[in-house]
């Protein structure tokens, strides 16, 4: 299943024992839509606050309803701010988060002296402008395989900090400035993280080749503040090759 979600009023994506999670909530859904216990299983953790328009997941079912129905008759079920929008069968080793070749995120921001009020829960305010051509001049640097030990939040644990990052691209429509960014996986908070450095590079906070000296050094303290969460976007997985 493919699912969309506003994060705002989330604890992420993983089910949680104090918290409303968005898992909990299509789990329960689920549950009662096929009369038996579901436990899904999600490409991607996304964090308190974050959205999503790609996100993935996979479930194993007796149920007779037709893969591209569940669609359908889930979203019934669901409150308006989840929204399934495909469904199909998978093939029997197919895994949401093992079978992943790559994802696809956005950041958000909003440059101008007040914050918006329609924006409010999808972009990052910046009252200071931002200048995109500096952004993007940095951005390439991430581009490659890369080692980003230095991109990852504090108390993350894991054995390979190497990534292949295949676009970087920063972009302007009026005060509306979106950083894509893609690659074959990404740390826990890589995302927000390089968004907050470029974000202080384009406000003129942090010094030029800020994020390709944190490549070079693996240091956190060469690059930014993590940028909020609420910016971020789940956009696409990928199960085929770039290529």
């Amino acid at each position: 299943m493919i699912v969309e979600y506003d994060g705002t009023n989330y604890a992420g994506w993983q089910r949680q024992a104090n918290a409303l999670a968005v898992q909990q909530v299509i789990e329960e859904a689920l549950s009662r839509l096929t009369g038996a216990q579901v436990t899904i299983h999600g490409a991607s953790r996304t964090d308190a606050g974050v959205h999503a328009l790609g996100q993935s997941f996979h479930f194993d079912t007796e149920s007779r309803i037709p893969g591209e129905k569940f669609s359908y008759a889930l979203n019934t079920l669901l409150p308006p701010d989840i929204r399934i929008r495909a469904s199909r069968v998978a093939e029997p080793d197919f895994h949401a988060r093992f079978s992943t070749k790559g994802k696809r995120y956005r950041y958000l921001f909003y440059d101008d002296r007040h914050a918006g009020a329609l924006n409010r829960l999808t972009h990052a305010h910046s009252i200071y402008p931002l200048d995109d051509r500096l952004m993007q001049a940095e951005a390439n640097a991430l581009v490659g395989t890369h080692d980003f030990a230095a991109f990852a939040a504090s108390g993350s644990v894991v054995k390979d900090t190497v990534r292949t990052i295949w676009r970087a691209d920063v972009t302007r429509q009026g005060h509306d400035v979106q950083l894509i960014v893609e690659g074959n996986g990404f740390l826990y908070n890589m995302v927000r993280i390089i968004a907050g450095t470029l974000r202080d590079i384009g406000s003129g906070k942090l010094a030029p080749g800020a994020l390709r000296r944190a490549i070079e050094t693996g240091d956190r303290l060469d690059l930014g503040v993590t940028a909020p969460a609420h910016g971020l976007t789940l956009m696409e997985v990928f199960y085929k090759d770039k290529e």
